[in-house]
């Protein structure tokens, strides 16, 4: 099947102040390193790590939001990258942001909020046809028509988030980013939203890419995963091939460090140390430090990602069957 949404060799790197750094080390910092996936129309794919991995920074770079050092974007086969978010054809890709608090504009009305995309893409003329537009999107997150006339503020943190996915939707996008889209909610919440989300995605065939870094929500929501460190995807696989049988030591971590009350405690193994930074990175594998597997090919030589039944995973250990 034709991908909807292809990232070839995505990289970002961010000019960084000669005051952070003094007079040594480099005067940038690549955030994200070589990403490469495709999306098939319909399917979600789920990118996690622990902060600081890349993975919001990838969102931004599909939406256009942020423009790329090197690589492409490619929508429907044609580049976008670097085209801005406002020029990728009439708002086929949005974005849902993660803090519901500080995406709604709190000076405007819902009504006005949700309205936003269709002024600014031209896609309605008249205040009817926009009022009956608003109304419709509202029915189809669970809000009422009348809310469009409150404000953001007299809403619950999950009910600012349906309002941010009302918005996402204006435009009829094919494509939609939710960036930890439930991270700020209550757990009661969280549930409501996601299948709010799932279900809007079947009856819409909305193709979707999802941020995260809880793995319940991954898990429920995703059909691909991949997994990303230090600005890099080290493994992506299948979500049932990546849950049953992990390949990258750093999958097995993540997996590992999920609470289970049926496990002893004395069964978790944590990983030692932090996850690196993008500025301390060491050489060759970026797990290198924390990996038990580790060897000395691993400190001079950065694993390329291949792939090994059906998984695709940038590790000298599994390559090598040392796993």
């Amino acid at each position: 099947m034709t991908p909807l949404i292809e990232a070839i060799d995505l990289t970002k790197d961010y000019a960084l102040p000669a005051s952070w750094l003094g007079r040594r080390g480099p005067r940038r910092l690549r955030a994200v390193d070589g990403v490469d996936f495709a999306i098939a129309p319909g399917r979600t794919l789920a990118l996690v790590g622990e902060s600081g991995s890349g993975k919001s920074t990838v969102a931004r770079l599909l939406v256009g939001l942020e423009t790329p050092t090197r690589g492409s974007v490619r929508l429907d086969s044609v580049n976008v990258a670097g085209t801005g978010a406002s020029r990728i054809p009439r708002g086929r890709m949005q974005m849902v942001f993660q803090d519901p608090y500080a995406s709604l504009n709190p000076r405007w009305t819902v009504g006005e909020i949700v309205a936003e995309p269709l002024r600014e893409l031209g896609l309605l003329r008249g205040a009817a046809a926009v009022d009956a537009r608003v109304a419709e999107l509202l029915a189809a997150v669970q809000l009422a028509a009348g809310d469009a006339e409150r404000w953001p503020h007299q809403f619950s943190g999950g009910q600012r988030q349906r309002i941010s996915i009302a918005r996402a939707l204006a435009t009829e996008p094919s494509f939609l980013v939710c960036d930890e889209p439930t991270s700020a909610l209550d757990v009661s919440v969280q549930a409501q939203v996601l299948n709010l989300v799932k279900d809007l995605q079947r009856r819409r065939g909305l193709t979707c890419l999802l941020i995260s870094h809880n793995l319940a929500v991954v898990h429920h929501m995703s059909d691909r995963v991949g997994v990303m460190l230090a600005g890099r995807i080290v493994e992506m696989a299948d979500r049932r091939d990546l849950f049953t049988r992990p390949a990258h030591p750093y999958t097995r971590a993540l997996l590992d460090a999920v609470p289970d009350v049926r496990r002893a405690r004395s069964s978790r193994d944590p990983l030692p140390g932090d996850a690196p930074g993008p500025l301390d990175a060491p050489a060759g594998c970026a797990f290198r430090l924390r990996c038990p597997h580790a060897d000395a090919r691993c400190a001079t030589e950065r694993p390329p990602l291949l792939e090994v039944r059906g998984t695709a995973v940038a590790c000298h250990a599994v390559h090598e069957g040392r796993l």
